[in-house]
Order: structure tokens, then sequence, then C-alpha cells
């Protein structure tokens, strides 16, 4: 994990260094006021040369306005560095993201991972700021300190040594409380964002049905355990730094106590200007100590938040097999060869599934809900791997094609159509990124939607909002099945399109439909059977099985499943 951590400082590692220069210069420029004390009250002070003292304070006030623009340095170059290595991050977790199959977003909701982008991210880029600043320059003040200490008096030294064991000690025994208690806080932040992103992307439901309690109590549920977590992990780092504390004003009292003694018995040899320059100069020992210390709650937030962020990068990606090849055209032949599938929660979602379809036909797949149809749909794509059997496409097994050339000649309209907030132009420009004005516009006239879209004040630069709110079901179907004209697949994939629309838009999109699927291997998913009367084929899908295949016509006289379905649709 280290090493990975480390990597990320790489590209900025001219910044770093001039960063950890600036941090050295820092901790040697504070070693100057003990110094100075200790020459101004044994050697100037009695002598009465004022002109010395004023001579060093001066010197010293220049030395403290270098580090205050060393600090500067330190403050601002510090942050952007870490605020660079977080951004590299995100990106990194946002390119792992796009390569993860279905199977994860399944398992892991959008809130949680949002958490893990921004949240998560913020920490780590805190500890890797602070992080090296802070080991660093505590590490030379205390190198530094507790060698002009042992000079200065030894005796005091190796006592003021004698109780680090302590607070070393302390900090291990509470340490891994806090690391416990910080990692499950985490965790109670994700459920609140997740519940957060649920509540706020269903807000129109909850209103409809007007269930804001019920949503405010399933968002107290996270909030809280998130509280419990916080609560828990506020008391170990209450015990964590009462302890501590405690320690460091024990380095005071044994310094007080054992300076007294020896100024009393031994005037002479330790004067009071020594004990006083000691006193001053124990600070510079324990304060880089302290920060040390209140170091450990930034150092567990960011380890935690790192930790969780390689749990993402870690995840089995989808990767072309090293045989795989790219096809520039699919000509569109489908074949599913004793393909059985199941999901990690759902068993049995598709048993000993075998069809083949000929370019250029239409197939329809029809069956109770739940039966098998859009798992079918979302093996073409390669978007699950199967566990059992093969898929061919031309007669290529789909495990052997590279997943950006099977996935850029297969077009899917579904019947939840997401659309990105942003213009009417680039949703549909989604389906071929370089595609020119006119193309889209010729896709928008294909999937009958191109009238409307220029009786907008802003035409093609509409803003549809978030998920095409501003748009109806019926336009937001359209813009899809336009984006899908203007990627002009060899195979489509019409899932349940038009199933949530009413009869007169129905009309209209089944137009467009129909025209898409012209010269294109088509598997249709419908449960209003009126609209696959005239496909060349059907396929009945019960329980994860094909129980029935055949035309229309023929499927009637069979009087079997299919037959059921349709007599009791129109009876």
């Amino acid at each position: 994990m280290l090493k990975k951590f480390i990597s990320y400082y790489k590209p900025y590692k001219k910044m770093f260094f001039l960063d950890m220069l600036a941090s050295l210069f820092i901790a040697i420029i504070g070693m100057g006021y003990p110094i100075l004390t200790n020459i101004i009250l044994e050697d100037y002070a009695p002598k009465k040369d004022q002109r010395m003292i004023l001579i060093l304070g001066a010197c010293l006030l220049l030395c403290y306005a270098l580090r205050m623009m060393l600090r500067y340095f330190v403050q601002y170059y510090g942050h952007v560095i870490g605020v660079k290595m977080q951004s590299d991050m995100r990106k990194d977790m946002f390119i792992k993201l796009q390569k993860l199959p279905f199977s994860y977003y399944d398992e892991h909701e959008t809130g949680k991972i949002m958490s893990r982008m921004t949240n998560d991210l913020m920490d780590v880029s805190e500890l890797a700021h602070h992080g090296p600043e802070n080991l660093f320059i505590c590490g030379i003040s205390i190198i530094l300190s507790f060698s002009y200490l042992l000079i200065l008096e030894y005796r005091f030294a190796l006592i003021l040594l004698c109780c680090v064991p302590f607070l070393i000690i302390v900090s291990l025994v509470f340490r891994k409380k806090m690391r416990n208690a910080f990692a499950e806080t985490r965790k109670s932040v994700a459920v609140i964002n997740s519940s957060l992103e649920s509540s706020i992307t269903g807000i129109r439901v909850t209103k409809a049905f007007t269930n804001q309690e019920e949503e405010l109590k399933k968002f107290e549920v996270g909030n809280k355990d998130f509280v419990k977590h916080r609560s828990i992990a506020y008391k170990a780092m209450g015990e964590f730094f009462s302890s501590t504390t405690f320690i460091t004003d024990l380095f005071n009292v044994v310094i007080l106590v054992c300076g007294a003694l020896l100024y009393a018995n031994d005037p002479i040899n330790f004067p009071l200007s020594k004990y006083i320059t000691f006193v001053i100069s124990i600070n510079l020992f324990i304060n880089p100590l302290t920060t040390l210390i209140n170091f450990v709650e930034q150092y567990q937030n960011g380890v935690t938040g790192f930790k969780r962020f390689l749990e993402i990068i870690e995840e089995k990606e989808e990767i072309d097999s090293c045989d795989s090849i790219c096809l520039d055209e699919i000509a569109g032949m489908i074949e599913f060869k004793n393909v059985s599938f199941e999901y990690e929660t759902t068993k049995d979602v598709l048993s000993d599934v075998s069809f083949s379809i000929e370019k250029g036909k239409k197939i329809a797949l029809v069956g109770p809900s739940g039966g098998g149809k859009t798992t079918i749909c979302h093996l073409i794509p390669n978007f699950y791997q199967v566990s059992s059997g093969n898929i061919y496409i031309d007669g290529k097994d789909i495990n052997k094609i590279k997943f950006e050339s099977l996935r850029k000649n297969i077009g899917i309209v579904q019947q939840d159509v997401f659309l990105f907030n942003g213009t009417i132009k680039e949703n549909i420009l989604y389906g071929k990124l370089d595609a020119s004005l006119n193309e889209v516009i010729e896709a928008a006239k294909k999937a009958r939607i191109h009238d409307y879209i220029i009786g907008l004040e802003n035409g093609y630069d509409t803003i549809v909002g978030e998920r095409g709110v501003k748009l109806s079901g019926g336009q937001k179907q359209r813009l899809s099945i336009a984006r899908v004209f203007l990627k002009n697949p060899a195979i489509l994939i019409l899932d349940e399109a038009t199933s949530a629309l009413d009869t007169i838009t129905e009309e209209m999109i089944q137009e467009a439909l129909d025209e898409l699927s012209k010269d294109r291997t088509t598997i249709v998913v419908a449960h209003r059977l009126s609209t696959i009367k005239n496909a060349d084929e059907i396929f009945v899908v019960i329980g994860g099985k094909l129980v029935e295949k055949g035309c229309h016509d023929d499927l009637l006289k069979i009087d079997g499943h299919y037959s059921k379905l349709y007599k009791r649709q129109y009876k």
C-alpha cells in the first residue's frame, strides 16, 4: 500500500523536494530562539552589551521573516501537491469504474461509490500534504532539539528521554482502537450518502406518494448509525489525546522539579540562565512530539480513505483476452449454445438455452417477468460472463471479441431511458461523438422528434435536465432512438422500449423502431404481444428456459404457452 501511495508523488517530485527543503529550513530556524536566548543570557546580558543584544534580536527577527515566507511556500505548494495527487487518484478511480463489469454495480450503491471518490480522497489529499511535512519537520526538530539539550545539560536530556517510552506505549495502545473506530465511521458516511442519493433521485416519487416521513425515517437510520460510530471514534480519540497530553505535561513537571533541585544544590555549575534556556528549549522537543501525536487522527483518516480507494482500484475489471480480435463490421448472426447463467444472489436465471438468429431477422422474446428475457439481452453485449455454454456472433465466441469492438456494433433501446444532463444535441451525439450536425438532425428526423426539437426556444441546444427530467417519457424515448440511429449498429436490442407509453405515442415510436430495425438483426423484448406479431420468430422464455419458438400464427396453432399468454392479454 505504501509503495502505491508513494507512486502518486512521482509526477511532482521536484515540487515535493522543494517543499521538504523548505520544511528543513523551517526546523533549523526554529532552533534559533533558544540558542540565541542562551547566548544573550550567558554572554551579553551580564556584560550589559545592549548593542549585541539588539543585533542578535534583529538577526532572529530576520530569520523569523524568512521562516514566514518558507511557511507560506510549504502551506501553498504542499497543498497544491496534495490536491494534484487527489486529482490523479480520482481520475484513476473514474477510469477504473468505467472498466468494471455490470456485476460490480449490481452489488455496490452509487452513493457509497461517490463517498469514496469525494470524502475519502479529500482525507487522502490532506495526508499526502501534511504527512511528509509533519514527519520531516517534526523528525528534524526532535533530533536537533534533543542534540542541543544534550549539549546544554545532558542530565536533563536523559531524564526527558526516559519519559518518551511512556508516550510511545500510550500511543500504540490507543492507535489501533482509533483506526478501527474511524474505519466504521467511513462506512456510516457512505450509507448516508447512499440514502441521500436515493432519496434525491426519487424525490418526485416521494412527493407523489406524500412519503416524506418515510424517507426521513430511512435517512435517520444511517444518520443515527453515523452518530453512534462517530461517538465511538471520538471516545477513542479523547482517550488517546488526554493520555498523551498527560505524558507531555509530565515532561514539564519532571523538568521543573529536577531543574529547581539542581539549581538549588549547585547554582554555580547550573546557573539560572541555563535553567531558563533549558525550559525554553524543551518546548522545541515537546511541540513536534505533540504535533506527531495530533497527526495520528489525520493519519488514520488518510490511511482508511486510501485503503477504501485501493479496494476499488484492485477490483477485477473487464479485460479483453490476450487472443481477442477486433471486428470492424458485424453481419449480425447470433447463436446461443447451451447457455446457463446465474447472478451471485439469484440462481438458475438461464438454464441450457440454445437458439440461433440469422442476419437481419427480427426475433421477439416473450414470457412472464423474471423469466430471463432481459438477461439474454445483457449477455449478447457480454455485460455478464455466462456460467456455462457459449454465445457466438458471426460464428465467433464473444469472449474472443474485444469488448469495444463488440459493443459498438450493438444498439440498445430500453424502457428506462437514461439521458445526461446536457443538451439534446449532446445526448444524441452520444451514439457517435464525431457526427456532424446534419447527421444529428437526420437521426432526429428518423426518430420522429426533429419537429418537436426545432419548436423549442433553443432547439438542439436545449438542456434536458438531470436524467432528462424536462422531457416527457415519449420524448426521452425518441431521443434514445435517435442516438441509436446515429450509432447505426448491426444488432439492435429493444428491451420493453414502448411498454411505458400511451397508445398514440407508442404508435409514433413504433414507426421509428420499425424503420430502425430495417436490415438489422433485431431482438425485441415485449409484453404487449400486438407489437411483435410480425416478428420472424418468437421465443417464449419461462423460468430461464426456452420453452417454445416459432412465428405468431404457428405458436397460436400449437395452443401452448404463447397461445395462453395471447388469449389472456386479449380475452
